[in-house]
């Protein structure tokens, strides 16, 4: 089992940063992939940001330029730095990750709310 935890949403006024951290840990060999997806109200869940392994970063086009996602592989922990946040960035972020096996995980979820 791997265990994924989030932190460092909350609320910020439009054009505030955020950071969000998701540590993993567990039976961990080696990642396929990790990422942030999110989810608004009444919305499906869509991809923020991934790291898949051994290709490129992958931004959804509304967050390019504002979000940066990375990795520290020694600690197992993915980081997505939002700036210049938007009233529609408003959702609950989720930590997704998916090991070499193909075993899927997910976070609990960490609000971010945007005010204008």
């Amino acid at each position: 089992q791997v265990q994924l935890v989030e932190s460092g949403g909350g609320l910020v006024e439009a054009g505030g940063s955020l950071r969000l951290s998701c540590a993993a840990s567990g039976r961990i060999l080696s990642f396929n992939s990790m990422g942030w997806y999110r989810q608004a109200p009444g919305n499906q869940r869509e991809l923020v940001a991934t790291i898949p392994n051994g290709a490129p970063i992958l931004y959804a086009d509304s967050v390019k330029g504002r979000f940066t996602i990375s990795r520290d592989g020694a600690k197992n922990t993915a980081y997505l730095q939002m700036n210049s946040l938007k009233p529609e960035d408003t959702g609950v972020y989720y930590c997704n990750v998916i090991l070499l096996g193909g075993s899927m995980y997910w976070g609990q979820g960490t609000q971010v709310t945007v005010s204008s």
